[in-house]
Order: C-alpha cells, then sequence, then structure tokens
C-alpha cells in the first residue's frame, strides 16, 4: 500500500531530493558528491531512504552506466517542480519586502549569445540580488524547454506563432549574405538571390533559427536551396565562409568584425538582409515571478538604448562578447 501524504512527508527530507536531483541531472553517485561537498557513500545512502520511503528504485546499473527508472524519472519531474516553487516563493518574499532578488533561469539560442551579456549589465547593476543562469542552445531545445515549462525566459527569434506563447520583440536580428574576400561574385555588378545560393550555400542544421529564416525567404521567392554543407552552429558557418569553402547568411552581429576588416563581404542581393527580432518568450499560461516581471519591464523599458548601443557597435566594427 502507498504511504500516506503524512507519513510520506515524515520520511522524505528536502536533503534527499537535493541529492537525488544532482545524481539524476549528473547520472553519477560520486560527481553529485562533489557538487554537493558529500561523499560518494553519503550519496548513497541518501538516495537509499529515498527509494525506501517511496518504495521503488530510482536509478539501476546497466554495466557500469547509471540508468534513471521510470520512476525517477516521475520523481525528477515532481522535485524540478518543487525546487521551482521554492524559488518562485522566496522571489515573492523578497518582492513583499520591495527588493527584486532570487534565481532568473534563462535559455538563448546560440545565435542571441552575442545580445544577451548587454541585457544583463545594467540590469546586475540594478538589481544586485538577482542570480542569472544562462544556458545557450540550439532552437529545437529552446522549443522543448519551453514547452516543458522549465526555464523562466527563452531568448529566441522566429517565435512559433501556432504555440500559446507570450513574446516581446526587443531587437532587430538582421541576417546578411557574406562571401569571403576575394570570391568571384563579388566581381558582378549585380548578384541575383539564385546565383547567391548556387554558390556552394553553407547552412546551418535543419531547425535552426538562421535556417528557418533563409528557407521562409526561399519559400515566399519560389527559390530553392540545396545546401553544399551544413553546420551547426553560426561561428562554424562563419569560418567556413572565411575558409573559402561558400558563401552563407549569417546573423550581422556575429561577423562585425570580420565585415569591418574586409575578410568578409556583404553581398548587395534583393531582399537581403533578412531583419527577425530577437524576443523574449515565455508560456501563455505561466504567470511571471516577481523576477521574471522585472526583467522583462526592463527590457521593454530600455529597447530604444539596446537598438542604439548595437547600431553603435556596428558602425565602429566592434564585435559584442558572445562566444
Amino acid at each position: 500500500m502507498p504511504l500516506s501524504i503524512q507519513k510520506l512527508a515524515n520520511r522524505l527530507t528536502f536533503r534527499q531530493l537535493q541529492v537525488f536531483k544532482a545524481v539524476h541531472d549528473l547520472r553519477s553517485y560520486s560527481r553529485a558528491g562533489d557538487l554537493l561537498g558529500l561523499t560518494q557513500p553519503a550519496v548513497s545512502s541518501q538516495v537509499r531512504h529515498l527509494e525506501q520511503a517511496l518504495g521503488t528504485p530510482m536509478f539501476e546499473y546497466v554495466g557500469r552506466k547509471l540508468y534513471c527508472t521510470a520512476a525517477g524519472e516521475e520523481m525528477a519531474a515532481c522535485v524540478r517542480s518543487v525546487f521551482r516553487e521554492l524559488a518562485d516563493m522566496q522571489n515573492r518574499l523578497a518582492a513583499l519586502e520591495g527588493r527584486v532578488a532570487g534565481d532568473l533561469r534563462l535559455v538563448a539560442v546560440s545565435t542571441a549569445q552575442y545580445v544577451v551579456p548587454y541585457l544583463l549589465r545594467s540590469f546586475l547593476q540594478l538589481n544586485p540580488q538577482v542570480n542569472i543562469s544562462v544556458a545557450v542552445v540550439n532552437r529545437a531545445t529552446a522549443l522543448q524547454r519551453l514547452s516543458e515549462n522549465s526555464d523562466d525566459l527563452v531568448i529566441m527569434g522566429m517565435v512559433p506563432p501556432d504555440k500559446p506563447l507570450k513574446s516581446l520583440p526587443f531587437l532587430d536580428n538582421e541576417l546578411v549574405p557574406v562571401v569571403p574576400a576575394g570570391h568571384p561574385l563579388l566581381k558582378r555588378t549585380t548578384v541575383s538571390p539564385d546565383e547567391f545560393l548556387n554558390a556552394r550555400l553553407l547552412i546551418r542544421e535543419s531547425g535552426s533559427g538562421s535556417r528557418l529564416a533563409l528557407e521562409v525567404y526561399c519559400q515566399q521567392h519560389r527559390l530553392k536551396i540545396e545546401p553544399a554543407m551544413e553546420l551547426g552552429s553560426n561561428d562554424a558557418v562563419k569560418h567556413a565562409v572565411l575558409a573559402g569553402l561558400g558563401v552563407a547568411v549569417v546573423p550581422r552581429l556575429s561577423a562585425v568584425s570580420e565585415l569591418a576588416l574586409g575578410s568578409l563581404r556583404e553581398l548587395d542581393i534583393s531582399g537581403f538582409p533578412l531583419r527577425r527580432s530577437w524576443c523574449l518568450v515565455y508560456p501563455q499560461a505561466r504567470y511571471p515571478t516577481p523576477v521574471m516581471q522585472a526583467f522583462i519591464d526592463y527590457v521593454q523599458q530600455n529597447i530604444a538604448g539596446f537598438e542604439r548601443t548595437f547600431r553603435e557597435m556596428v558602425g565602429q566594427g566592434i564585435q559584442p562578447e558572445g562566444n
């Protein structure tokens, strides 16, 4: 028979939940111990007491590799929710005292990593008691984390219109067609989109925001994309172009220095640059925590300042720090 809630609460401790979460996330008793300052036997003991209280194993070894059981995955979802609620409670208590304090969990798609430090700089000066974590992921992972509601805010472009999401556009993301210095297309007085796309197009992996923006443009203009090579990051695409492997459409902010130095050249092609916006995004059903709301308000109030900062950086050829 399952334990009653009262008896279960008497047998479980927050320390057990903390240890369980560390083992689940790291898939290792020893690494969980290192993270929490515990010995491996102490970690094993905490997990064993948790399993005894719940009456089912959380982890199992197959060979020498640690796996989480189905019950363990259910427990992991519950534990994430518990700790998220605790963090939200801290935020609300701080707000009652007139302070903005607590944790803010941000996720940024890889293209947006160039702008995130500039969003955070003044916000942290104004709110030193806020602890911010930033995970840089690809678009597919960002969408998955949005659906799981596992973070506070996601910074991305190309917000899916068919999902129940709230979004705040705050900065233009220009995608520009580039070639290496000395490329034959630079000798042409005009270059058509077809000629550019057929000059060994280097492109991000399927599902990335940069690729999706280019695919939408090509669909609208009935153009065909036949990539010569797919690469897993904007930096990889940029360096492949610098190496002479082909041409690409890249975020302007990812190539500011190279464009200023002339090692990359922007082509004048009809329809380009592609203009999208970076946005703060979160699930529509989610009620913002005080820290979330403070950050959203801060970004909304400083949109003009962000635009001015990045426009000046582009004009001066200063590469944003983001990778």
